[in-house]
């Protein structure tokens, strides 16, 4: 009998460890490198052929949507969970969860737009674009300049521009009909935003027990799982429509932005001079010019092998399956390689002090979870619909377990270094 929780692990694990992996990259294009990780995820379990031979191009779609949300500054906020006080550290957690929030908002919502797409009915993208970004202006001109309501002063306030977004793809889903994907937004949205929450907590506890490790990316690791994790319930509850076979050069061009283009942002800030610089003086490197070029000729070698493996597998086979999973794979090992040379495990950085140890595992229990599922009873053939969950309780779960990780991280220490204060008590 097959296990049909698969369809849900797989793309929760995927996700996660892409998220991780982000943690090492950073903001938009760290972002749109794991949201299209975590959407090719669910496009390979799901079994649904017409949606794997649009791999590249839903992959995109996520990519793009989970890409906005990195604009968002939230180191500020992780400090006000390190505090003392209930107010602050309350409203600590619950900004983490309304940033989270939006970025599985509008990362389920794009790849949720791009699986409601049929023959005869395409999304307006560019209509739909031109109002986020209309709404995204507005939000932040009226929260931040009119009415000044900082979330993390000193710091960027673009969380007001990200939530402008959501609510005109919110208002676009409704008055277009897509309620199929609004529910994929909304799930998301929940799950990324308890994984946030959740995770800091979690970051607060392994900081007060004084264990070494990396526990900032445990906390990413917990945004991307259940982050994944909702947009996968969120797809899987509901029966969709058959979507339409895209042009080649659509698809191409989908694994050309995944690909080349993606890679190339995250290459030219990853492995700059400066940061390879403090790298190889972490390790006491005398010749930094060598050890510069020899990591970014190591990092173009597996770029290269990486692109023309998925270009050729993607030219010449005719499986859908085996498409989508050349490049959810390729694509996933390409991140995690790079991440193992920016953070120098191949020169012996290696250890449980550093999370990085766990990658390689994890993308080698998602090969085994693919191989051994059974992806055409996850989603194609649905035979019991989960059972629909009211979001409104959903919403005050959530705050209702801000408040609890405010009062245990309270009763966890008394104060941890990095604690800011948003609300003073004089």
């Amino acid at each position: 009998m097959k296990n049909t929780s698969y369809p849900l692990l797989f793309p929760s694990l995927a996700l996660g460890l892409a998220w991780a992996v982000r943690g090492h990259f950073g903001h938009e294009w760290g972002a749109a490198w794991a949201g299209g990780i975590g959407t090719l995820a669910v496009i390979l379990i799901s079994g649904r052929e017409d949606w794997q031979f649009r791999a590249p191009v839903l992959g995109s779609l996520g990519a793009i949507g989970w890409a906005i949300g990195g604009m968002m500054s939230y180191g500020m906020v992780i400090g006000y969970c390190r505090g003392t006080g209930l107010g602050n550290v309350w409203y600590g957690y619950s900004m983490l969860a309304m940033i989270g929030g939006l970025y599985g908002f509008l990362g389920g919502g794009f790849v949720g737009l791009g699986l409601s797409e049929t023959e005869n009915r395409k999304v307006a993208w560019a209509s739909l674009i031109t109002q986020m970004v209309a709404g995204a202006y507005l939000f932040w001109g009226f929260f931040i300049f009119q009415l000044e309501w900082f979330m993390t002063p000193p710091r960027s306030e673009l969380w007001a521009a990200c939530l402008g977004a959501a609510v005109a793809m919110a208002w676009f889903m409704y008055r277009e009909g897509y309620t199929k994907a609004a529910r994929v937004a909304i799930y998301t949205g929940l799950g990324a935003g308890f994984g946030f929450a959740f995770g800091n907590f979690l970051q607060t506890a392994g900081a007060a027990s004084g264990i070494s490790y990396n526990w900032w990316n445990v906390m990413e690791f917990s945004l991307g799982a259940f982050g994944g994790l909702g947009m996968a319930y969120g797809i899987k509850k509901q029966d969709w429509p058959e979507t339409f076979r895209v042009s080649k050069p659509s698809n191409f061009g989908g694994l050309a932005f995944l690909l080349l283009f993606i890679p190339l942002i995250n290459f030219s800030e990853a492995f700059s001079s400066k940061k390879l610089g403090r790298l190889a003086e972490s390790f006491e490197i005398e010749s930094m010019g060598n050890f510069v070029l020899q990591q970014r000729l190591l990092g173009i070698g597996i770029a290269l092998i990486t692109v023309l493996f998925v270009f050729r597998l993607w030219k010449r086979s005719n499986n859908a399956s085996q498409k989508a999973a050349g490049v959810f794979f390729a694509l996933s090992s390409l991140y995690v390689l790079w991440s193992y040379l920016i953070k120098g495990v191949f020169l012996g950085n290696w250890g449980l002090g550093h999370s990085t140890s766990t990658y390689v595992p994890i993308l080698l229990l998602l090969a085994g979870l693919w191989y051994f599922s059974a992806a055409e009873s996850g989603y194609q053939k649905i035979a019991e619909k989960a059972q629909s969950v009211r979001t409104d309780w959903l919403f005050i779960a959530l705050l209702l377990g801000c408040l609890i990780f405010a009062l245990i991280s309270l009763s966890l220490h008394d104060g941890l270094p990095g604690a800011q204060i948003r609300f003073s008590s004089n």
